[in-house]
């Protein structure tokens, strides 16, 4: 059994604060969800207010809750403009207010005598953390607590500038005991999800406001992935990318799992080099995976099978991985893109402008010609329109055209709108003579364009239809079940309207 107990008691929220009275909210709001509560006192804005909470604290009684007091200095990465002694005193006051444990930075030791805490009424329990926020470091085995230092566990949080980075801090939390792991940045966000699988003792995660780079708020942590029940036979799926973050795909995937009772996590992977995402694959224990700008058509070189609707498309977004590694490529954009349209116009006979020429746009244009539309295509590079066009039998149309052309319906298969740039639109409204216009971006909900488009009178279809349908054919290839389609739709919904990406 881990120090600090097991199962939910391992994802440690953390309550980070400006004043007592929301450090007291955050505490409230955290306890509701796990028992496991780290405190950072130097995030409190005096020491007025650090006095102020911990005569809260003091002052309830909450149970079975495990409080982990931190008051960290500025060398060691935190907020605490104090030295060592009123560390030493604040961790000192956490102890009368009942904290069980104490987080205390290497930097700290090694200026204590004999580096080692014994003597000092620091609150029973130690847990020695060193922070790397530039890099992953060359790493041992193992790692445990240095004799005679009066510490219990270790905890080293590292910056991953590579998914391999990530794996190697999992590693050693797999062969270390009573050790946390925190893998630090989005590419480690994944590592971040599963290290308590790995073996971490804890897994941290914000109540409110992030206090590292990659972190997943407590709500994700426990609801979404639910870190605190993955195992070694959990089958892992991701969709890889970049950007991720807006990502609105480990809501539908995951909520997938969760309603169909599949031992499974979807996670979101940042992926610069295909290669370092690969190389994990195996190791993660990743069964399948969706493609995203920019790799959709770069997978196709990776893959030892392809099915013939992907490779005539000439782009993959979702992968099937075998026991033995090798990765089987599909298209299900195609799929996504008929059945979210079909609903709002009849596709035969009809006149459709395509923005982009990437890999969302030619299972687009694949799609609409099967289905007997006129494809026109319009994209910034001259040159990779024209391939696209002359693969599906379509016309190029310039940009400087658009102000005279008309369409029935304009699909915008660019990332030109996607969050964080919602106010951007690939089209003015001076270009847009159309009776529909569909944009593929999920977040936001509803795009600049889709919103121009809007005020014109033009009937809009959200991205996120047509992720919900090439979502619903994806996770059904993965499992082999029917897709609870009701619930994943709930879920995605609400979490296009919210402002936080996942």
């Amino acid at each position: 059994m881990s120090l600090f107990g097991n199962g939910l008691r391992r994802i440690c929220a953390v309550a980070a604060a400006s004043t007592a009275a929301e450090m007291a909210k955050l505490v409230r709001s955290a306890l509701l969800e796990t028992n496991t509560v780290e405190l950072r006192l130097d995030w409190l804005n005096s020491d007025a207010e650090r006095a102020r909470f911990l005569r809260w604290l003091g002052k309830r009684h909450f149970g079975k809750a495990t409080f982990l007091a931190t008051c960290r200095r500025r060398d060691g990465g935190g907020k605490f403009a104090g030295g060592v002694d009123r560390e030493l005193y604040w961790l000192t006051q956490a102890r009368e207010a009942g904290c069980q444990w104490c987080d205390l930075e290497v930097e700290t030791l090694s200026k204590l005598p004999g580096k080692s805490v014994h003597g000092y009424p620091v609150p029973p329990r130690v847990l020695l953390s060193l922070h790397e926020f530039e890099r992953t470091p060359e790493l041992p085995r193992r790692m445990d607590p240095p004799a005679g230092a009066g510490v219990d566990a270790m905890k080293l949080a590292a910056k991953a500038h590579s998914i391999q980075d990530s794996l190697r801090l999992l590693r050693l939390a797999r062969h270390s005991r009573n050790f946390v792991a925190i893998p630090m940045g989005e590419l480690a966000l994944p590592a971040r999800i599963l290290c308590l699988r790995e073996g971490s003792a804890l897994s941290y995660a914000p109540v409110a406001a992030a206090t590292a780079s990659g972190q997943v708020s407590l709500d994700e942590l426990k609801y979404l992935y639910r870190a605190h029940q993955l195992t070694r036979r959990t089958r892992v799926y991701g969709v890889i990318g970049e950007p991720v973050s807006h990502s609105l795909s480990p809501a539908l995937h995951n909520t997938g799992f969760i309603a169909r009772h599949v031992d499974a996590v979807y996670l979101p992977f940042l992926v610069h080099d295909l290669r370092d995402f690969l190389a994990a694959v195996r190791e993660f224990g990743v069964r399948g995976f969706s493609v995203t700008h920019p790799h959709k058509r770069t997978i196709l070189k990776y893959l030892k099978e392809c099915d013939p609707l992907a490779a005539e498309i000439g782009a993959v977004n979702t992968v099937v991985v075998r026991r033995d590694g090798s990765l089987i490529g599909s298209n299900t954009d195609y799929i996504g893109v008929l059945r979210a349209l079909e609903k709002k116009l009849r596709i035969r006979g009809s006149r459709v402008l395509i923005l982009g020429a990437g890999g969302a746009a030619r299972a687009a244009a694949f799609a609409l010609v099967r289905s007997g539309a006129a494809v026109a295509i319009c994209a910034r590079r001259e040159k990779a329109a024209r391939e696209l066009a002359r693969a599906f039998g379509g016309e190029v149309v310039p940009r400087a055209a658009l102000r005279r052309e008309s369409f029935d319906a304009i699909l915008n298969a660019t990332p030109v709108g996607m969050h964080p740039h919602d106010g951007v639109s690939p089209l003015a409204p001076s270009e847009l003579h159309c009776r529909l216009v569909m944009d593929l971006i999920t977040r936001p909900h509803k795009t600049q364009l889709l919103k121009i488009a809007a005020r014109k009178g033009i009937a809009t279809v959200p991205g996120v239809e047509m992720l919900l349908e090439q979502g619903y054919a994806q996770w059904e290839l993965w499992t082999g079940k029917r897709a609870p389609e009701a619930a994943i739709r709930r879920a995605v919904l609400r979490a296009a309207e919210t402002s936080r990406p996942h």
